[in-house]
């Protein structure tokens, strides 16, 4: 089936279908450009939103780049600029595959359907042409026949007058049988026209435009054999990006499953965790007894302050900025220790700070392993470089390795000295409990010493030495027994050397029983195989629990 046979006589049909599948060829290049314009817009908003929330530069120092629902946040965010990456990418696909493409396709279609609608007019007006030559060849057949009628039926009639003399019917019969001559000229020539008509007429019809028409069925076969891979491509397009769109959002989900609310938690203890014990409770200033009095002669005697009884201002600015840990801090000065910053933040300050430096240590080992292995080369083939052209960087990288040595042995001192001053501020929970039941006695002893004075001090320092003996004795056996099996293991990821009272030595990896937990100040109870318990830092184990 095809248009030269079966629409022979449906050329303006013809005509204004192709205008149409061209016309809707620009009409999708059109649809598809808006949507690339919105593309390109949504992929800028989702660019400018990422750089609006995406912080301008991360640093480890960053407290808020610790917590795992920042962390989550931030892969969100650009997970979100590559999805917005995809969208570009559509858009530029689209623009490139179907916009510049099928536009310049649909501009070269035009051209040819214009060919050829030419062509077929060009063998339409030769036919009428042809057509005119034959009507006028016909009228004139028809006139001359008329004629030549006319001028026989005058020849005859001259012919039988009587009156008409011979000359005149002689006249009368050549005019005649010129008339004729012509009729059968003009005969001829209709015939000839009628004859080149009816070829031209036959060519037009069976040759010409089926051939025209069957050109342009071809070219908007291929029009909308190209439109519809511009469908396809609409489609593609966008399936190409959604395997990488999916990656994104499977980013995202990933992100929020990282996200711990304990672990945050647990980040915030140890970002802020100051390592200072709570405040005491407050000494009773006993004003009712006589200046002269002695602290020793109650439990509730004096602090330590003036003679007369009043807290020292000095002692009294100090107690008042530990005893409030949330009023406004001033603004400190840092020093090179880290002793500005609370007792723990100063711990794992120090303890970073020594990695980073032995990091950089075994850079500069490295280094001097190289330069020396270099400089045994240059000694065995000389001809490969002077070895003593490394001598000044060799120099360089020892000086650099001992300054950096010096510096992790001052910092390991530093952590030490932290590390003495944590443990000896950590009451345990003996005298936890010691300190209460003394303050209790005290204050039964301050109620009787109006009526008792003479036998104050007597009876606080019977009263102090019977109530010590018993607790530490009765709360020890009871603290053993229930320390005789640990609750938990744990392993030394560091040697530590317990100098300090309280503490206890290990080794990088020796294996310990965990008999107390971390209590929030960086120290926990551990029991070693071959017997002795004390406290090491939190920091050193990794802790297992039963």
């Amino acid at each position: 089936m095809d248009w030269g046979t079966e629409l022979w006589d449906q050329f303006d049909t013809i005509e204004r279908h192709t205008q149409w599948g061209l016309d809707l060829m620009d009409k999708y290049v059109k649809f598809v450009k808006e949507r690339t314009e919105i593309e390109q817009a949504y992929a800028k908003q989702l660019r400018n939103l990422v750089k609006k929330h995406l912080p301008k530069r991360t640093t480890r120092e960053d407290p808020e780049s610790k917590f795992c629902q920042y962390q989550a946040f931030l892969q969100v965010v650009k997970e979100l600029n590559d999805f917005a990456g995809q969208r570009e990418l559509v858009a530029e696909n689209l623009l490139t595959r179907i916009c510049v493409e099928v536009a310049k396709y649909s501009q070269e279609l035009k051209q040819e359907r214009k060919s050829h609608l030419q062509e077929g007019r060009r063998a339409q007006q030769q036919l009428e042409n042809s057509f005119k030559q034959l009507e006028n060849s016909k009228r004139k057949f028809e006139r001359d026949c008329r004629e030549a009628e006319k001028a026989v039926l005058t020849a005859e009639k001259l012919d039988q007058d009587i009156n008409a003399t011979k000359a005149d019917v002689e006249k009368a019969k050549q005019q005649a049988n010129l008339r004729s001559h012509m009729a059968e000229e003009s005969k001829n020539e209709y015939a000839s026209y009628l004859q080149k008509f009816n070829h031209n007429q036959s060519q037009f019809y069976f040759l010409e435009m089926p051939q025209i028409f069957n050109k342009l069925q071809e070219m908007d076969e291929r029009r909308t054999l190209r439109l519809k891979e511009g469908y396809s491509v609409f489609s593609e397009t966008e399936q190409q990006v959604m395997p990488i769109i999916g990656k994104c959002l499977e980013g995202m989900k990933a992100a929020a499953d990282v996200v711990d609310e304990k672990n945050d938690s647990q980040m915030l203890i140890e970002l802020h965790k100051s390592g200072f014990e709570r405040p005491g409770d407050m000494d009773f200033e006993d004003f009712s007894q006589p200046i002269n009095r002695t602290s020793s002669d109650s439990s509730l005697g004096n602090p330590r302050g003036t003679l007369d009884g009043r807290l020292d201002p000095r002692l009294l600015g100090k107690s008042k900025g530990k005893r409030w840990p949330f009023s406004r801090k001033s603004k400190t000065v840092i020093t090179e220790d880290f002793s500005h910053l609370p007792p723990e933040q100063r711990r794992k300050k120090l303890q970073q700070k020594i990695e980073e430096r032995n990091r950089e240590l075994q850079k500069e080992l490295d280094q001097r392993d190289a330069l020396n292995k270099m400089k045994d080369v240059y000694q065995k083939t000389p001809q490969m470089g002077d070895p003593n052209s490394l001598e000044p960087k060799i120099s360089e990288t020892l000086g650099n390795i001992e300054r950096l040595r010096l510096e992790v042995q001052k910092c390991e001192a530093w952590l030490a000295d932290a590390e003495s001053r944590m443990l000896s501020n950590r009451p345990d929970s003996v005298t936890r409990y010691n300190r209460h039941l003394d303050h209790a006695s005290a204050l039964n002893n301050n109620n009787c010493s109006h009526d008792k004075d003479s036998l104050n001090t007597t009876h606080s320092d019977e009263n102090q030495d019977t109530l010590n003996q018993p607790i530490y004795t009765e709360f020890d056996d009871d603290f053993e027994e229930e320390l005789t099996s640990p609750i938990g293991t744990c392993v030394a990821l560091y040697q530590f050397e317990g100098s300090s009272e309280g503490t206890i030595s290990m080794l990088e990896g020796e294996e310990l029983g965990l008999m107390e937990e971390d209590k929030g100040d960086g120290w926990t109870r551990v029991r070693r195989s071959k017997g002795g318990e004390g406290y090491v830092p939190t920091s050193y184990l990794r802790v297992n629990l039963n």
